[in-house]
């Protein structure tokens, strides 16, 4: 059975092999190019607004509502009691137009202390219909393949400057194709994983003025396998370890700036390649080990498994930059950048993006603009309301 629409072909193996890498035209790079290869590639994509107009960052920045994808322990540092937003991406505009992620996180801080919270969040991302057809090009189906995910998640402040958070993640992927073999998939793929998070947050003085600095990290996805067609070609799940840092400084009264950096790196093996090996049964071997490896075994793996060695595992390390101008905190501009090495995905775009908040109502914006050549990643818009219940609350309680 072939795809009646050879792009969507292109754009699901994209999204379950590289996270839409991008293939330079250069003998070399293509000779080098050796992107870390994972199963529902989605779990990966940034939900929402705020961080995607940042360079795809929010390790250590201010808490807010999407903090579940980000850095689950900022909820014990929200300044609001409860809050649920909504995210809206409409992915990948420049090739197709029907595919989308779209985003429900929501907290609720609980004890009379407000040191701890409770987190949820549910995302559903969709590849469209495609149409199927025989080597006749007679039609015969149409699929929807899609991935989603939804998990619980729990966090407490463990002293009044630090907070650490744990997530737990049901995931399910059904493609309707299998990348690996090129065969029809009939029944969609299952897995567990779980985040483990942590936050620190001080507010150092830098002259007469107080300022705030932040740091964090979470390690999102540890868990099970999952496993496409029939569990013949189990795929590791976007295990990745982030660590960020921001600080915040008033520039005038009501005007607040804040500059963050973020590094993430993949803590998934790489999977073997045959021009890597001397025979073909070599390269059999170790693709046979690199199935039955265990998601743990291979995340310590992942630090020296690189064909070039410690100069291939630095290119596996992720870079973004942000700041974000804040007035009065209802009015907000953000801009950022995101770079991945060339070899590895060579993913590296611009973020911008603006957020507007009205009471207990706030609308945030991002666009991304693409400096890799050809990039489907360009022009990419997104779009997050986010709600404060606990404002909504007083306002009925008045």
């Amino acid at each position: 059975m072939i795809m009646k629409k050879s792009s969507r072909i292109l754009v699901a193996l994209a999204l379950l092999m590289t996270s839409t890498a991008v293939f330079a035209d250069d003998d070399i790079v293509k000779e080098e190019f050796n992107p870390i290869t994972t199963g529902v590639t989605s779990l990966s994509i940034t939900p929402d607004a705020r961080g995607a107009s940042m360079g795809d960052q929010g390790a250590a920045t201010d808490p807010d509502v999407n903090s579940q994808f980000w850095n689950p322990s900022k909820y014990a540092f929200a300044y609001s009691k409860a809050g649920v937003s909504i995210s809206y991406t409409p992915w990948l505009r420049k090739l197709v137009n029907d595919i989308f992620l779209a985003n429900l996180s929501g907290y609720w801080k609980i004890g009379s202390n407000d040191n701890q919270s409770v987190s949820a969040s549910m995302r559903y991302f969709s590849l469209g219909e495609i149409n199927s057809a025989d080597d006749g090009g007679n039609s015969l189906a149409s699929i929807n393949p899609f991935e989603m995910a939804f998990d619980v998640g729990y966090s407490r402040k463990l002293s009044e400057k630090f907070s650490m958070g744990v997530v737990l993640r049901y995931i399910y992927s059904d493609l309707g194709y299998s990348s690996y073999s090129g065969t029809d998939q009939t029944t969609g793929a299952s897995a567990f994983s779980a985040d483990i998070s942590g936050f620190l947050c001080t507010y150092p003085m830098v002259g007469r003025n107080e300022c705030q600095w932040t740091l964090g990290f979470n390690i999102s996805n540890i868990g099970s396998k999952v496993s496409y067609n029939g569990g013949d070609d189990p795929a590791f799940l976007p295990t990745n370890f982030k660590l960020g840092t921001a600080f915040t400084f008033p520039l005038a009264d009501y005007h607040n700036l804040t500059l963050s950096g973020e590094l993430n790196k993949l803590l998934v093996p790489a999977r073997p390649r045959l021009t890597n090996y001397e025979n073909q049964e070599a390269y059999e071997q170790a693709l046979q080990n690199w199935k039955d490896m265990s998601s743990i075994t291979g995340i310590f793996k992942s630090f020296n498994d690189a064909p070039g060695g410690f100069k291939e595992e630095l290119r596996e390390i992720n870079f973004s930059i942000g700041a974000e101008y804040s007035y009065n905190q209802q009015f907000f501009l953000r801009g950022g950048y995101f770079s991945e090495n060339k070899y590895k995905g060579n993913r590296k775009y611009f973020g911008l993006g603006a957020g507007f908040a009205l009471s207990v109502i706030k609308l945030d914006a991002a666009y991304m603009i693409a400096t890799a050549q050809n990039s489907p990643l360009d022009q990419t818009l997104r779009f997050t309301l986010t709600f404060d219940m606990d404002g909504i609350r007083n306002l009925f309680n008045k």
